[in-house]
């Protein structure tokens, strides 16, 4: 049994810079900080603490099932923990980009995290686009869940129910694709629990800029967790080599290459390049392989 079993074991619902704030299995919350100089920890984190006055301090990291970060050549940065789900909201108004969405599916996968895509903004006339460029996405097996979070919020949440019950799901998107609108809908209580969290940071020294974590429900039997937006979404942590793996719809070609090595990029006999022809790889989805190829085959410094 590990040396930390008897200690109070917690869950991290915010963090900033050194400070987090840890909820306890009742409920309450306390500011905790980690001991060293570099804290690692990410909302979503199960962890062992000990008291310290009002406050306590970190002692044990608690083994994590899952991790979603994202890597560019300056720094890593980590969305949260432990996560049952990731959904992808995207919306026709404004355009999506397609190249984020699919780095953010090759993350999860890389992740081991079960994805779907929520298409909001269903009653726009920018939605019959926005169903067209997902349709490979949809042909690979994605789930794609259809929303109008502002014109029809009961069938919104009457879709999204059964998807997020019991459930830790992460909430990914750039901003303008309605986040704010889907938290709100589907956690009455998002603004009292936000201002728990400030309250607990002391809102007048400390703004909480990462992944938000957000209770269901009285009986906390499921979260959703607001992530920042981004612009950029880097995958540096992957191997040029591993990323058509990570691609359903290469991965499902790959034993059709010639060579083993093959980069899919010019070889002959290559499997991917051969389902592109015949429609079974969109060419969308091609661009962003070999686009991210590229960005990963650089060199780094």
């Amino acid at each position: 049994m590990s040396r930390f079993a008897a200690l109070d074991l917690g869950l991290v619902v915010a963090a900033h810079g050194r400070h987090v704030v840890v909820e306890t299995p009742d409920g309450r919350r306390v500011i905790c900080h980690p001991r060293g100089k570099k804290s690692e920890l990410v909302v979503g984190d199960r962890v062992r603490w000990l008291a310290s006055g009002d406050e306590g301090v970190i002692e044990h990291l608690e083994p994590r099932r899952n991790l979603l970060f994202r890597q560019d050549e300056w720094r890593t940065k980590s969305f949260a923990a432990n996560l049952d789900q990731i959904l992808v909201l995207v919306a026709g108004e404004p355009q999506f980009s397609e190249s984020q969405l699919a780095r953010a599916l090759i993350a999860a996968e890389q992740a081991g995290i079960e994805c779907r895509i929520g298409l909001n903004k269903i009653d726009l006339p920018a939605a019959a686009l926005a169903r067209e460029r997902l349709a490979p996405y949809r042909a690979m097996g994605v789930d794609v869940v259809e929303l109008a979070l502002a014109a029809d919020p009961a069938f919104a949440r009457t879709a999204l129910a059964p998807l997020l019950q019991g459930r830790t799901t992460l909430v990914l998107g750039p901003s303008g694709m309605g986040k704010s609108t889907l938290i709100n809908l589907v956690v009455p209580a998002a603004a009292a629990q936000v201002g728990e969290i400030s309250q607990a940071l002391n809102a007048g020294r400390h703004t909480t800029t990462t992944t938000t974590w957000y209770w269901l429900d009285a009986a906390r039997s499921g979260a959703l967790l607001d992530s920042p937006g981004f612009q950029e979404f880097g995958l540096r942590q992957i191997e040029p080599a591993q990323l058509a793996t990570l691609m359903p719809d290469f991965a499902a070609v790959l034993g059709d290459c010639r060579f083993h090595n093959c980069s899919h990029r010019h070889e002959p006999g290559c499997g991917v390049r051969t389902a592109l022809e015949r429609g079974a790889i969109a060419p969308s989805r091609y661009r962003i392989y070999g686009e991210l190829y590229e960005e990963l085959s650089a060199r780094r410094w």
